[in-house]
Formats: C-alpha cells, structure tokens, sequence
C-alpha cells in the first residue's frame, strides 16, 4: 500500500476524522461535532493521511499553537485497517520534525502510545511544568 501525508486543512475529510474520534477514540466522545469541527477550524496545522489508491483519509493529527514556540499535539491516529505501515510515525513527523514548529517546545496527551512519542523526544515533563486538568464531562 502506498500513503502520502498532507497539511493542507481544504483536503481534511471532516466524516472521516468525526467518525473516527466519535466513536473509536477513548480521548474523544465526549465531543460534539460541532466541538471537532470548531477544533479542526482553528487549529494552528493539520495533518492527514491518504490512501494513494482511493483518495481516503486514513490518519490524522492536529495542532494548536502560538507560532512561534510552543505547540500542542491532538487527536493523532490512524484507522484500524491502516495500522502496521508506519503512518503513525509519518503523522507526528510531519507534523513536529518535518513543518514549521522543528524547533517548537511540544506538549500531548497520550493513555496508551507513549513508546511512539518517545521516539519523538517526548518525555515526562520535569519539574517545572504544571496541568489543570479539564473539567468535561467524559463518558
């Protein structure tokens, strides 16, 4: 199977990533579309990943941030059927290694993917940093 990455957000397949986060994404149910929608809209990147193929969006990944020296990595993933390519790996480096945050201090959030982060350079935060978690309501 053959995949290519894209930042432009027009090529986002918003059914594709609502279906995903909605239903399959332990971070993410408790969103409603509008809330996805209002995200992928003001994201300061996005990333997708396509079939070659068929044109399908397979993965996806988004960021917030200032521009200048920090960001925050969100809702990365890549669809069941697609997984075992590597395209996790491609997401987060095009995202973070390969477009204009390189240099950026990089926060996420992860329960079960800490092994591909670490291959990122992500790690515990050290003492200085700090989180207030959210107060949603998660089901």
């Amino acid at each position: 199977m053959s995949y290519s990455t894209d930042a432009d957000p027009t090529r986002i397949d918003f059914e594709a990533v609502w279906q995903f986060l909605s239903t399959e994404a332990y971070w993410s149910r408790w969103r409603t579309r509008e809330n996805v929608r209002d995200q992928i809209a003001a994201a300061w990147r996005v990333i997708g990943v396509y079939d070659d193929a068929t044109g399908a969006q397979v993965g996806f990944a988004r960021a917030v941030s200032d521009g200048v020296t920090d960001a925050y990595l969100a809702d990365v993933f890549v669809l069941p059927a697609h997984r075992g390519h590597g395209l996790g790996k491609r997401i987060v480096s095009a995202m973070i290694e390969e477009g204009p945050g390189a240099k950026f201090r990089w926060v996420l959030f992860t329960g079960d993917a800490h092994g591909l982060y670490e291959q990122f350079g992500f790690a515990a935060p050290d003492e200085r940093a700090m989180v207030r978690p959210g107060k949603f309501l998660v089901s």
